[in-house]
């Protein structure tokens, strides 16, 4: 035999390289259960094996792509990966490289939608107190759905008939399959950057378990509890609950539940405005009669009749404000009078010019009065002042 011999190592690689460069085996569905399920507790990526009635194929989802999971999978769960089947070199073994799983079957979606339900109402998602109001009067209503369903035609109908004056923004998305989450995650976001509405309707028509099942991925429940906006959800029939409908501000029993709760009704609006409009009139009137009747009475007293009685009890008061002003004024005018009289009588007789008038004379020598005699010279020339005037004389 004249074969070349090659080492395991490269007959790993050579049989890696075929798998790598078939196409097909670089995006493929499986179907099949779990088993043998282990996580590796320090990286966190999951290792597994898909099996049937006949075969089994080993697993590996790394930590990044498992931490987008809607559900947490487990061992005899029936599940549909998407991945790319390719060689691990160290042990020659083929395997699946999984990016994205979602149990299959209702019994396998009701696990994982109560797994993801419990995980989130533990988180508060769920909470009243951090649900949204909704806009009485909404100028702007954001529409995220399908724009080939029925659900649309329905919703924009409700909208047109009940509240025509509003603007629609529709943000048309795919509602079912794989991509269909980031497609409403990315509208959600959208919405919530440009604040463009004020309040957003998300939701479909009716279908399976697995047609719906897009709206209970946990990273569109988390869009629409994080958007600033209300969200109403309207998904599917009335007896259809999704995880979506637990963390919207409000949930709808179909789409044209939702838009009917969303909207008011105009013609409601018009009868209530007609109501109010004749109680309004019909309250001014009968405030207008008593006042009417208040005023009549007020005319019909005697003071309107004869306007100088009206001012006869002010005169009187006034005359005896003025009586009293009066006397006040003349006591302290008396008073006056008698302390000036007091205080001249005690100016005059601290004056000392006042004794000239009982025969008595100042003299005053070189501008100066004498107190004494001693005080004057034989020869001084000298003047005497008297109450009416003034003489000269020489001392002798």
């Amino acid at each position: 035999m004249n074969l070349p011999v090659i080492s395991v190592s490269d007959l790993n690689r050579y049989v890696k390289t075929m798998f790598d460069s078939e196409l097909m085996m670089q995006s493929i569905l499986v179907s099949g259960e779990i088993s043998n399920l282990s996580v590796h507790g320090r990286t966190g990526h999951m290792y597994f094996s898909l099996k049937d009635e006949a075969s089994s194929l080993k697993a590996v989802m790394f930590a990044s792509d498992a931490r987008s999971l809607g559900f947490v999978p487990e061992n005899g769960m029936k599940v549909t990966a998407l991945g790319r089947i390719s060689v691990f070199e160290r042990d020659g073994v083929y395997q699946l490289y999984t990016k994205k799983m979602q149990p299959d079957g209702a019994g396998a979606l009701a696990v994982a939608f109560e797994q993801l339900k419990k995980k989130l109402e533990a988180e508060g998602l769920f909470s009243q107190s951090r649900k949204k109001p909704l806009p009485r009067y909404p100028k702007k209503i954001g529409v995220i759905t399908s724009p080939t369903g029925a659900a649309v035609r329905d919703i924009f109908s409700v909208i047109k008939r009940r509240y025509p004056c509003c603007t629609v923004i529709f943000e048309g998305v795919s509602v079912q399959g794989a991509g269909a989450a980031n497609e409403m995650i990315d509208a959600l976001e959208e919405f919530g950057r440009k604040k463009c509405a004020d309040v957003i309707i998300i939701g479909r028509g009716g279908g399976s378990a697995e047609d719906l099942w897009c709206f209970n991925d946990e990273l569109l429940a988390r869009a629409v509890a994080a958007c600033p906006i209300p969200v109403v959800s309207g998904v599917g029939h009335e007896t259809d609950f999704t995880i979506c409908d637990f963390v919207s501000d409000l949930r709808a029993p179909t789409p044209s539940a939702a838009a009917e709760i969303v909207t008011p009704d105009i013609d409601s609006m018009k009868m209530d405005a007609a109501v109010f409009s004749d109680r309004l009139f019909g309250a001014i009137n009968r405030r207008m009669e008593i006042e009417r009747r208040n005023l009549g009475v007020i005319l019909s007293k005697r003071n309107f009749n004869d306007p100088g009685d009206f001012f006869t009890g002010e005169k009187s008061t006034l005359a005896g404000y003025e009586a009293k002003l009066r006397l006040f004024a003349e006591k302290k005018v008396h008073e006056s009078r008698i302390k000036h009289a007091s205080f001249s009588a005690k100016l005059d007789s601290l004056n000392p010019l006042s004794v000239l008038l009982r025969g008595f004379a100042a003299v005053s020598v070189n501008g100066k009065y004498a107190v004494k005699a001693s005080e004057l010279n034989t020869g001084d020339e000298v003047r005497l002042r008297f109450s009416d005037g003034e003489v000269g004389a020489v001392i002798k």
